[in-house]
């Protein structure tokens, strides 16, 4: 069975200036209206739990600064890296030793926060907030 690796970026586009006072003062208003990162369809960071169409549950931390962890259900780290929204889908890059790069394009969110991510290759899974998969 195939793992799977669901977990989400923000793109950060620096401006090419010389700091002075005003553009200090110009800059702060806009780095505090900053949205926070989404996946692909706008979710926020934080604990999703990814089913299988198998059945099997992994869960996966989305974390605003880029970086996602996707653990089995027995506590058994699985991949850990990068996430990015590219081309309008959630990219995730692992770092863990034999893990391949996915991207998925995932729909638009239930009003209980679940989606369907579907990878470029392989069946897609349902996500759900942690807290809304344990109710």
């Amino acid at each position: 069975m195939k793992k799977l690796i669901v977990a989400a970026s923000f793109l950060a586009i620096a401006g090419c200036t010389q700091p002075n006072e005003q553009t200090d003062e110009a800059a702060a208003p806009a780095e505090a209206e900053m949205a926070a990162p989404t996946v692909s369809n706008g979710s926020p960071p934080g604990t999703y739990e990814a089913t299988a169409t198998d059945g099997s549950v992994m869960t996966t931390v989305i974390n605003a600064d880029g970086t996602y962890s996707d653990t089995a259900a027995d506590g058994t780290l699985v991949a850990e890296g990068t996430w990015a929204v590219v081309d309008g889908k959630t990219c995730f890059t692992p770092t863990t030793e034999g893990r391949e790069p996915m991207c998925f394009t995932v729909s638009a969110a239930a009003d209980d926060g679940s989606f369907i991510a579907t990878p470029d290759a392989g069946d897609p899974v349902t996500v759900r907030p942690a807290a809304a998969a344990a109710d």
